[in-house]
């Protein structure tokens, strides 16, 4: 089978590879859809994102797929031959707190598809069989996808900081994370003011719903969105950049008493937190992935509130090439690239 590989930096490659046997309460799925990441991109240019992975260099990458169960291993009773499933991307210990209340990503054993084992840019990937999440019959497969980080991420985000139709919410960086932070907001009824330096981005998030966008590099964000909510400052804001004046502008932005809710990586920012933070007693909390077992729940939001998450896949690609979606993905001239089988 073909495999994408990440041998060195900003080096793509094919390599045919034999197809993966299911272990024992492991199935293999058959790929029909897999997204591009942020994440993948950190590998493209030599950095890591989990310290404890290793030498990654022959890991396939991947980790928003949708595909079809084709194989099962011993004792699988949790699908079958032939059931369209998105994957879940965490393997964990299975028995702590996190685990069992389905918080994978928190637990301390926590291995993620396509950096610690092979993902989801390939012909096939073997998981666990609890790593499978059923895919509605009405949702096409790159929906599928995208529903997995961008749409389950920014759902959950939208949760915690309690976003509904009362509120106003600020949307800092909209690229893939972000857009898919206007569609969910606007999904829950906000109003959406999108912040980005780049007005193709900014023109596709009004497109896709936002009620403002405000170009940061043209104008200060934060005094433009106190402007627009009369003064008082945004109830909440959410920060898909992981760039100094998007954590910034966001903390700046939002009202007293207001909620932030951190999804971009980043290592190096500079805030006050007397300032920021205490003194108009923000709530701040980081938002990583998802909850498995609000799959069900989230993919019927996405088709009851007809979300159309597709469009934030502005090219699709066929494996073979992968060097050139890899290329134009890092160079931000698309949004979310998808792989797609027929």
């Amino acid at each position: 089978m073909r495999a994408v590989k990440i041998p060195r930096e900003k080096t793509v490659e094919l390599h045919d590879v034999p197809i993966p046997e299911p272990e024992k309460g492991w199935v293999r799925v058959r790929m029909k859809a897999s997204a591009l990441c942020r994440s993948d991109l950190f590998r493209y240019h030599g950095d890591k994102v989990f310290d404890d992975t290793g030498d990654e260099s022959y890991i396939t990458p991947g980790h928003e797929p949708c595909g079809i169960v084709e194989k099962l291993g011993e004792n699988v009773s949790k699908v079958k031959e032939g059931d369209r499933v998105a994957i879940y991307l965490a393997l964990g210990c299975g028995v702590c707190e996190h685990c069992l209340s389905g918080n994978t990503v928190l637990c301390s054993k926590f291995k993620c598809i396509g950096f610690a084992l092979d993902g989801a840019h390939a012909d096939y990937i073997v998981v666990p069989e609890e790593c499978c999440l059923p895919l509605p019959d009405e949702m096409d497969y790159i929906t599928g996808a995208l529903s997995t980080d961008v749409g389950g991420t920014l759902y959950t985000a939208c949760k915690r900081i309690g976003i509904t139709a009362a509120r106003t919410v600020a949307v800092f960086g909209v690229g893939p994370m972000g857009m898919g932070g206007v569609l969910m907001a606007k999904a829950f009824g906000a109003k959406v003011i999108a912040v980005d330096v780049n007005e193709e981005r900014l023109a596709l998030a009004e497109e896709l719903g936002a009620d403002h966008t405000v170009n940061s590099a043209q104008t200060d964000a934060a005094g433009k969105i106190k402007q627009l909510t009369k003064g008082v400052g945004a109830d909440a804001a959410i920060v898909c950049s992981g760039v100094n004046a998007a954590y910034n502008g966001a903390l700046d932005c939002t009202k007293k008493g207001g909620s932030v809710a951190c999804i971009a990586e980043t290592h190096n920012i500079t805030i006050d937190p007397s300032r920021q933070l205490i003194n108009k007693r923000l709530n701040v909390m980081g938002c990583w992935y998802f909850n498995n077992c609000d799959w069900k729940e989230l993919t019927q939001f996405i088709l009851e509130k007809k979300i159309p998450l597709s469009r934030i896949s502005t090219r699709t690609y066929d494996l073979e090439e992968a060097e050139e979606a890899f290329r134009r993905f890092d160079s931000g001239m698309e949004q979310k690239v998808v792989f797609v089988w027929q």
